[in-house]
């Protein structure tokens, strides 16, 4: 069997993340030493008290007498505050946002109280720090990438999700596992959870969410030419003139999620009035492919935001994920609230959470302008 001696350094360390990246709850030195045990083969405790020590504070968190968990999970273990009236909220339409962690709200909401989650989240935790935000809105880049303006045009910046080192990844998997399990307790059974992504980071989050319990249900494909990728070798455009790094991207998946029904479709139906997708007509099903062009000028001057996804594609999305055009809709990352528009639009009842205060403000002031905006219009 193999011993800790034998082990690469780092194995134990990248073990130790893996078993409780899985866990439900802080483990004790033991626990994790005999789950090691069955993977690695035989651990010494004093080898996984050393790791855990050594890598404390920073990647695990001691939360009591011997027992640990990772350090980007320890918010999904806190008890729930009973402070959720202090969140400050407003009222628009039949959407209403709240200004808060969204891992916060989630803890002290009912159990299957939300029938539906569409949402584009702040990939890294990373390139929506307050560090980098800052960086963003003074216009001094850090992760985040302006595209040329080759034809005239300002775009919106894009994050450089190439730059995130192995360490931010595993932080993006861990955090959205603690989510996805608190998401899969307050989603009523046959709920859609539709998650919005991209090519470099959609097998991370799926990962991370079917490990919280939730089912996999394929992926919604926005097909749309984006500006990341189709660039020529850095400091070398001219000598590869004919070479592109990595393909121009031309369509973001949307990773697609349910929870369980309970039963069979048509009695989660009767029950819940979820477990499946709303048909755009009798004679049409709901497809995973939805056309759509880049988010226009007109609308980014109404919501300003550099994630701004089009009315047009959020509609018939959202409209879509309410198999009887009943229920709750949720954007835990709601931005500039244009989830929250949408439902507006289609005539849903919807819930957002907002954590960065900017963006807060910004949408209270663009959910109603994003409602009535003709989706299409130039």
């Amino acid at each position: 069997m193999a011993t800790a001696e034998r082990l690469a350094p780092g194995v134990i360390r990248d073990g130790i993340i893996r078993v409780l990246m899985g866990a439900s709850r802080p483990l004790t030195t033991k626990e994790i030493e005999d789950e090691l045990g069955s993977k690695l083969g035989s651990i010494s405790g004093s080898s996984v008290r050393s790791y855990l020590q050594l890598n404390t504070p920073g990647t695990f968190t001691r939360t009591g007498r011997g027992t640990y968990c990772l350090a980007e999970m320890e918010d999904s273990f806190r008890e729930p505050s009973t402070d959720y009236d202090g969140f400050a909220h407003f009222d628009i339409g039949k959407a209403t946002l709240f200004h808060a962690d969204c891992l916060d709200w989630l803890r002290v909401q009912q159990a299957n109280s939300i029938h539906a989650v569409v949402t584009d989240p702040p990939y890294g935790l990373f390139e929506y720090s307050e560090e980098q935000q800052e960086k963003l809105r003074s216009g001094s880049g850090g992760v985040w990438r302006i595209p040329p303006s080759f034809d005239g045009s300002t775009r919106s910046p894009l994050p450089r999700f190439t730059t995130l080192t192995q360490a931010q990844i595993e932080e993006i998997e861990a955090f959205f596992l603690s989510w996805g399990r608190l998401v899969l307790d307050k989603v009523v059974p046959g709920a859609n959870v539709v998650v919005a992504s991209n090519p470099l980071l959609s097998h991370i989050v799926a990962y991370a969410l079917s490990s919280a319990g939730l089912e996999r249900r394929g992926e919604i494909i926005r097909l749309t030419m984006t500006m990341r990728g189709g660039d020529r070798p850095k400091d070398a455009h001219e000598e590869f003139a004919d070479i592109s790094v990595m393909p121009r991207s031309m369509w973001e998946p949307w990773v697609l999620f349910r929870k369980p029904v309970e039963g069979r479709v048509q009695d989660n139906l009767r029950k819940w009035g979820t477990g499946g997708f709303r048909r755009p007509s009798k004679d049409r099903p709901f497809g995973d492919v939805i056309e759509s062009s880049p988010t226009r000028a007109a609308e980014r001057k109404l919501a300003p935001h550099p994630s701004l996804k089009p009315q047009d594609f959020m509609r018939k999305l959202v409209r879509g994920v309410l198999p009887l055009g009943v229920g709750v809709v949720c954007d835990p990352f709601a931005g500039s609230g244009s989830t929250l528009a949408a439902a507006n639009a289609v005539g849903y009842s919807s819930i957002g959470v907002e954590k960065d205060r900017t963006y807060f403000d910004l949408a209270k002031e663009s959910i109603g302008k994003l409602s009535q905006f003709t989706a299409g219009a130039l």
